[in-house]
């Protein structure tokens, strides 16, 4: 039984039975006898917003006397950060909402602060709330610890992700505007010679030819190359534009009907959740190109109630889920989707083809 629950059951009895004019002498009596044996803190609080009572742990935690306690409304101990949350919170518990493991700062006598945990109930035929607090400031530390380091390796990935894409970027504007520009000059150059030149032989004539196919494949290679490392697409004609070329490419590629459906306002989606998600689609089509011998392939970005949702779907082979670990890309996509705080699903069995789910709530940005 925990000790909010014999406290409960300590007033109740107390409660039950007793007339009003006996009530307040045989309350602090009783309350009294467990009040100083705990190491919780403990007080009553009347409905005017005023300490009625507290423990010792109270005062040694705060490091008040009882008078300066009881003489100064509660929320003047409050951190001014936590006293609109902790009213708020007042008024549903005199509503009859029992309190259950609130946590608010207190600023102690000596200006230090105190991170309690309070569970409370409201008595309203004396008007009084009954409360029971635990110091949970060690614990807060902690997670104000952990949290920075995750904020810090975040940003450490944000920026890596950033380079990567930047890189990417530099890599794919010299392949389309240098490397493509050059196999184009070989072209004219080729063009050149099968107008202008009337006596080669028939041969000289067909290898000629022959090298021209090739440029304008190298040509479409190069520029189909320059696209994939860096969808420079996504910021000049947004997600929806570059993944439906990634699509009709996969298509045209594979044989495999690939479409893409989506039901959300892109202009909505950060930029990075947005790269993220074409590199989602770029691995996840991969794979499908590579393993699953699919004939049938979808792609389709929507809004839900917590943010986006991605899902990736295809016919093919499928795989048993306790064996993904084998596929690299799989990781590859893990890894992205957890760089943008997402939740993955992957579905999949053996004949049923392939299910990706990846789910994303935006942060909210810094202040």
């Amino acid at each position: 039984m925990s000790k909010f629950r014999l406290y409960y059951i300590v007033l109740s009895v107390i409660f039950i039975g007793k007339k009003q004019q006996v009530f307040v002498k045989d309350f602090h009596l009783k309350v009294s006898e467990f009040f100083d044996k705990t190491p919780d803190l403990v007080c009553i609080a009347g409905k005017d917003g005023y300490l009625r009572k507290v423990n010792h742990s109270v005062i040694r935690k705060l490091g008040y006397t009882e008078e300066e306690l009881l003489s100064r409304p509660i929320h003047t101990f409050i951190h001014n950060e936590d006293k609109e949350r902790t009213k708020a919170s007042r008024e549903e518990l005199l509503k009859g909402k029992t309190l259950l493991n609130f946590e608010n700062r207190y600023i102690t006598k000596d200006g230090g602060i105190v991170w309690l945990e309070w569970t409370s109930i409201y008595l309203p035929d004396e008007e009084v709330v009954f409360a029971i607090a635990k110091d949970v400031s060690t614990r807060k530390q902690i997670e104000t610890d952990i949290f920075e380091k995750f904020e810090k390796f975040k940003g450490l990935a944000t920026h890596f992700k950033t380079s990567i894409e930047e890189d990417r970027k530099y890599l794919a504007t010299e392949l389309h505007e240098e490397l493509a520009q050059l196999a184009s000059v070989v072209k004219m150059d080729i063009d050149w010679i099968r107008l202008k030149e009337k006596s080669l032989s028939e041969a000289t004539l067909k290898r000629i030819e022959h090298a021209s196919v090739v440029s304008d494949l190298l040509i479409n290679t190069i520029r189909r190359i320059s696209y994939a490392i860096s969808p420079s697409q996504i910021e000049e004609h947004g997600l929806n534009a570059t993944i439906e070329w990634h699509c009709r490419e996969f298509s045209l590629m594979t044989g495999c009907k690939c479409s893409f459906e989506h039901n959300y306002d892109e202009s909505t989606m950060p930029l990075e959740i947005k790269i993220d998600f074409y590199r989602i689609c770029q691995e996840a089509l991969s794979n499908i190109m590579y393993h699953a011998q699919a004939t049938k392939a979808s792609v389709c970005i929507e809004n839900t109630s917590d943010g986006f949702h991605l899902l990736i779907q295809d016919n093919g082979r499928g795989f048993e889920i306790k064996e993904s670990e084998k596929y690299s890309g799989l990781s590859s996509i893990h890894e992205r989707a957890i760089s943008i705080n997402g939740r993955l699903n992957i579905s999949s069995e053996p004949g049923k083809g392939t299910t990706i789910s990846v789910f994303v709530k935006p942060q909210p940005e810094s202040a």
